[in-house]
């Protein structure tokens, strides 16, 4: 499977690691499990590589491989790693000025490490032999020489001449920056600074967590800002020269700016750097700070009312009865933005204009009736502005150009917007015509006509699971990324939609169809960060950072003409770690996401690190819970509670899976007003913390509903992001707290993340989409896969209680009697963890645990492991070695978390 799809990836990837451990590990994770990539799984070239080669070019390159070293270091290993004087964003990532390698420290071993990656570090596949070799170069030569000379191992002729031979250097390098090249359409919503050309470099504080805020009051941030291209021609707004954006919390014009290149692409889901948003590049011509783009129709005031948080910026949108964001419609190449001031309807489209050369900024503007005269800052006074239309006038108030416009009318006008200095500006707007009427705006033709087909990757593998690979369309003429975020079935369950984080939706048939194949179309683009999908009586609503979205088609050809803005309570910070995840909805219609915490650093707002409610009619947001970190998707359970995954980091000492209470606080104490009670007492508690080296990153659970599932259905499983895996989540509830275990499933890793599953009703079988990205070790960018469960026996633990005198586990199949009773079968470890504003936890109070008995009960099924010693513990690791009642081995283990020790029960 992974070599397959590795080749596919190969087109397209950059990779940057969470925790990246090169070699060794901080961390506790298991070395012994070796390279994520067989040799077979790596291209052609790379079996005949010459690294006499490649290193002896260092002597005659040295400048150069060094600089190219350090350029691949910052932007692509920093960001994890630090350096000495500054710790990376994961503070267990391998640390070459002191730690020690521990599969080889020579060019040649660490070159194998990049290459096929080992344990927490993926392979590079983005980069060529020849990048791979630079980079050695720079981190023998900057760290391990002086810093960590234990590590240095010096080249010589009798170390060159014992590595081995090959013919060629491989592919000729090249600086691929596919977040830059795809065509998302011509507009994107994402959270941007707008800055001038001669802009001051921005300051990131650092140290240790909890970072200081830096002063950015005085920064202008469209936190929901929604860029859009003004100028004509194909590849979308990033292949533009000239944008305006819309800030859709305030309903202000942020700016307006042309240049090449569009933005700088520094965020964690462009080019991957953390801690950071993307600014402008180019000539800034005019800007509006932030602030409300239109005054408060009842008082006339431009005064912001909205929340106000510790570093004394202002996040959320404005009341409803002031103004609120509606939407937006494509029509041909247009981008139209509907809102509402008071009781009027606004439609508004942006376009450029030329005078002498010099862009001249247009915004359209279709108002219905107001019962108030109603106020907007158009520009700074400075800036050269000019009306095309009746019933508004232009003013000058507190600084800014102002258009007051009447009230009791509709009203179509054109404003003109130009850099200050422009002259020529009011003759230009009278030789112009009568604005356009927007309100004929519909159902405009599709902007993306071709639908894509690819094949289905049926799999043959030997156990009681088969996994088809659905590949996606990675040759797309969008050049589209295909980091998968979430998906969900139609009534027609051949049919679902598939929503990945680079802002696209795509409809996708073919899944219970004999041809073998799937056609993809692509229905929506431009969105923020979409993590979560959701259909819902034949409609789509989508997760993104900034809103829920309902998608309308309008003309039956299913690309999307109305992106409506369903809710948009979220307040979104620039802040890079703060998704919105998942999307679930219950019987009487009411949604539920979960929006991250900020990385490193305490929370700004009340939503930072919490399970989100959003009535059915998407009017109220609610809190549920609090205190999580990086909550990685929701789910709804049958009895209307939730399950929340988290992620190890400061406050977490490993990941966590939480069965989540209403008003409950999951222990992030960076988050929003956390209680005073920062020990285990003053937080809920999860019901199993998971170890990095059974998963780096949980990401969404799911309940099994199928019967073709067999000894699984109905139970819960877990998906990973980290490892590209799948877990069965056995657990118990004594009183009102739910501990229990994860179970790997006997399932080769996927090559992506796993992100979101669904159960297909019309095969009953499981679908899965996932990427990786930030913190998933696994190589491929994203991917769709199928699991099937064939008629092959599956015996693994379904079960687990803790009671007093031991532990009882409940497999999914018959056991041999010899092999249960015999007690030397079982290994059991416990251990405890510290919880602290530190980044994870190693290992306190080991203990391996004595089992005196093990028997089998009455179904032949259920294993009672008596343990005078045990307690309740943080983590315990049950290994075993069994046999079915065929003889067949069963080899595995289970981990699990003990809170409270319950009554034996008879076997």
């Amino acid at each position: 499977m992974k070599k397959l799809v590795l080749g596919l990836s190969m087109l397209a990837l950059l990779l940057i690691c969470d925790a990246c451990n090169p070699n060794g590990d901080n961390s506790g994770y298991n070395n012994s499990s070796g390279f994520t990539l067989s040799e077979s799984d790596l291209p052609d070239y790379e079996k005949n590589i010459d690294h006499q080669r490649l290193i002896t070019a260092w002597g005659d390159r040295q400048g150069e491989s060094i600089r190219t070293g350090e350029h691949i270091y910052n932007n692509t290993c920093f960001n994890c790693h630090g350096n000495p004087d500054q710790e990376g964003s994961m503070p267990n990532a391998f640390k070459f000025w002191k730690d020690e390698f521990k599969v080889g420290k020579d060019p040649y071993s660490i070159y194998q490490t990049l290459t096929r990656g080992y344990g927490s570090m993926p392979p590079q596949v983005n980069l060529t032999p020849v990048e791979k070799y630079d980079l050695i170069n720079y981190l023998r030569e900057t760290f391990l020489k002086e810093e960590n000379p234990g590590q240095f191992v010096e080249v010589d002729s009798t170390y060159l001449a014992s590595l081995p031979v090959g013919t060629n250097i491989g592919p000729e390098p090249r600086e691929f920056k596919p977040w830059a090249e795809m065509d998302y359409g011509n507009f994107l919503i994402n959270t941007y600074e707008l800055v001038d050309s001669d802009a001051a470099p921005r300051e990131r504080s650092s140290g240790k967590a909890p970072l200081p805020d830096e002063n950015l009051v005085n920064s202008n941030f469209a936190y929901k800002g929604i860029a859009v291209r003004l100028d004509p021609g194909e590849g979308g707004v990033a292949a533009g020269k000239a944008w305006m954006m819309f800030d859709h919390d305030l309903m202000r014009v942020a700016g307006a700016w042309t240049g090449e290149g569009f933005i700088d692409w520094e965020a964690i889901l462009f080019n991957g750097r953390h801690n950071i948003s993307p600014r402008t590049i180019g000539e800034l011509h005019f800007e509006n700070p932030v602030g409300p783009g239109w005054a408060n129709p009842n008082t006339g005031s431009f005064e912001d009312p909205r929340f106000t948080a510790r570093d004394k910026r202002k996040f959320g949108s404005l009341p409803r009865e002031w103004t609120h964001y509606k939407g937006l419609y494509e029509y041909n190449d247009q981008v139209i933005i509907t809102y509402t001031v008071g009781k009027a309807r606004v439609l508004e489209t942006f376009g450029i204009d030329t005078l002498d050369n010099n862009p001249v900024f247009t915004r359209i503007l279709n108002i219905s009736p107001s019962d108030k005269t109603l106020k907007m800052r158009v520009a700074p006074s400075e800036t050269a502005v000019a009306l095309v239309g009746k019933g508004a006038v232009l003013k000058d108030e507190g600084g800014f150009n102002v258009l007051e416009i009447n009230p009791n009318q509709n009203l179509n006008f054109k404003l003109l917007i130009a850099k200050s200095g422009t002259k020529g500006l009011q003759e230009f707007a009278k030789s112009l015509p009568i604005p356009e009427d927007l309100t004929r705006i519909k159902d405009g033709p599709p902007s993306y006509p071709e639908k894509l087909t690819t094949k289905i990757d049926k799999g043959e593998q030997e156990g009681p699971f088969q996994v088809d690979i659905m590949n996606p369309p990675f040759d797309s003429p969008w050049k589209n990324q295909f980091r998968l975020s979430g998906l969900d079935f139609f009534k027609n369950p051949d049919k679902a939609v598939i929503c990945s984080t680079d802002g696209d939706v795509w409809l996708v048939e073919g899944f219970l169809k004999d041809s073998g194949e799937l056609t993809w179309q692509r229905i929506a683009s431009g969105l923020f960060q979409p993590l979560g999908i959701k259909v819902i009586n034949e409609e789509i609503y989508v997760t993104c950072r900034d809103q829920l979205v309902r998608l309308h088609d309008y003309n039956g050809d299913m690309e999307t003409d109305f992106y409506e803005s369903f809710n948009n309570d979220h307040m979104v910070t620039d802040h890079f770690h703060e998704f919105a995840m998942g999307l679930q909805v219950d019987e009487l219609g009411n949604f539920y996401y979960a929006k991250s915490g900020r990385h490193a650093r305490e929370a700004l707002t009340p939503q930072h690190g919490t399970l989100i409610k959003v009535s059915k009619d998407g009017k109220k947001t609610d809190i549920i819970a609090s205190g999580f970190r990086a909550a990685n998707g929701v789910c709804l359970n049958p009895d209307g509670t939730f399950i929340v995954t988290d992620q190890e980091g400061h406050w977490n000492p490993m990941n966590r899976i939480n069965w989540v209470k209403e008003g409950g606080f999951y222990g992030n104490m960076f988050g929003y007003n956390p209680p005073a009670d920062s020990t285990e007492s003053g937080m809920e508690l999860p019901l199993v913390w998971v170890e990095r080296d059974i998963d780096q990153s949980p990401s969404e659970l799911l309940w099994v509903d199928s019967e073709k599932w067999g000894p699984l259905n109905g139970k819960l499983l877990n998906l990973s992001y980290g490892y590209g895996k799948v877990f069965v989540i056995p657990y118990e509830t004594i009183g009102d707290q739910v501990q229990g275990g994860i179970v790997e499933l006997p399932i080769p890793r996927f090559s992506t993340g796993v992100m979101r599953g669904r159960f297909n009703p019309g095969d009953g079988q499981l679908y899965l989409c996932g990427l990786s990205a930030w913190g998933s070790t696994q190589p491929q960018l994203g991917g769709l896969y199928r699991i099937r469960k064939v008629d092959q026996p599956l015996n693994i633990p379904v079960g687990i209680k803790a009671t007093s005198d031991g532990i009882e586990l409940s497999f999914t199949s018959e056991l041999d009697l010899a092999a249960v009773n015999q007690i030397t079968n079982y290994t059991v470890e416990t251990w405890d963890l510290l919880r602290s504003r530190n980044y994870g936890s190693k290992h306190y109070n080991e203990k391996i645990l004595s089992v005196t008995k093990a028997e089998l009960g009455k179904d032949k099924k259920t294993i009672r492991l008596t343990i005078p010693d045990i307690k309740p513990t943080w983590v315990m690791e049950i290994k075993y070695q069994l046999k079915d009642q065929n003889g067949k081995d069963i080899v595995g283990s289970i981990q699990n978390t003990i809170h409270q020790l319950g009554n034996p029960t008879a076997l």
